[in-house]
């Protein structure tokens, strides 16, 4: 398929269908604009940014990019009214939504024609985020960095396809040609990257993160926070060795849920690699280099290329 004609391109207005995951403290402006400028659709992750902060961080992208962006609002989070505001007063081309039911972001939202983009991690969220008048969505599976659902990418993204007449961006575990290839394969039109974007020249990331990323082999994740109800992918230390500890002897929720208060910084900004929370994929192992997000892009799709014809050949 010409990239001319894929849905998720049309849509978005990218050479490429690719969006950058939106990671909180790590997918600002700089990188979102970056990914964008490289072809594919940058996200500023708006977490629970303050509102000040985050608008300084939309006009940003509004002056380091000419090509189309979009938003992450995390609907678990505080300040989704204030994210909601400024996605409207700033005309944010596109709005990528997670950890909740996005039904008032499309109300407002889709009037104005702003593309939305939920993040699902199972069948029945999907459908319903079509009937509420979703774009098309993001099939998350489980190998995904930060928080995940249960059901793997290689499970989710089929009956995605199969369900929906919107397009699907299949997401987790996708970090090389390969991957790209595969999520074709599987019925999805788009995929989604987040890990691979951490190790990329403009993510402004301490370099610990980065090395942490570059230094993890197969089995270096792993899944904190289940018996909380909202699971978490991060790469092995001493947090998560302590995650486990409390897990294991029975810990409130609460008491579960205090120690990873403002730890994610503490990876990301301060690069603490031992008590920081290092949220990252299972496709952590696949990332050996750093290289501009354009570079990354498009040697992606060239590999994914060259495997599409190679499958042909052996089918």
């Amino acid at each position: 398929m010409k990239m001319t004609d894929n849905r998720i391109c049309k849509l978005l207005g990218t050479k490429y269908p690719i969006i950058q995951g939106a990671m909180a403290w790590v997918a600002d402006a700089q990188l979102a604009a970056a990914v964008s400028n490289g072809g594919g659709l940058g996200i500023i992750a708006g977490g629970a940014m303050p509102r000040e902060l985050l608008e300084k961080e939309i006009i940003k992208a509004f002056e380091l990019t000419d090509k189309p962006f979009g938003l992450n609002i995390m609907l678990m989070s505080p300040n989704v009214p204030d994210a909601l505001d400024l996605a409207v007063q700033y005309k944010v081309p596109v709005v990528t939504t997670g950890a909740g039911v996005p039904g008032k972001v499309l109300e407002r939202l889709k009037p104005l024609g702003t593309v939305v983009i939920p993040v699902v991690a199972s069948v029945a969220q999907a459908r319903r985020v079509e009937k509420q008048g979703a774009d098309a969505v993001v099939a998350e599976g489980m190998e995904a960095g930060g928080h995940i659902g249960e059901l793997t990418t290689m499970a989710i993204v089929p009956q995605a396809a199969s369900a929906l007449s919107i397009p699907v961006i299949a997401a987790g575990g996708i970090a090389d040609g390969r991957g790209v290839a595969a999520a074709f394969a599987l019925g999805a039109e788009g995929v989604q990257l987040g890990t691979r974007f951490i190790c990329c020249s403009e993510c402004a990331v301490h370099e610990n993160f980065k090395q942490a990323v570059l230094d993890a082999r197969d089995r270096s994740t792993v899944v904190t926070g289940r018996s909380t109800g909202h699971p978490v992918r991060c790469l092995r230390n001493k947090l998560t060795a302590e995650f486990e500890k409390l897990e294991a002897a029975g810990a409130s929720p609460e008491e579960i849920e205090n120690l990873g208060v403002g730890r994610l910084r503490d990876g990301v900004v301060d690069g603490d690699k031992d008590w920081g929370s290092i949220m990252a994929g299972q496709s952590s192992a696949m990332v050996n280099d750093v290289r501009p997000a354009k570079d990354i892009i498009e040697s992606l799709f060239v590999e994914a290329a060259e495997i599409s014809g190679k499958l042909g050949a052996l089918l």
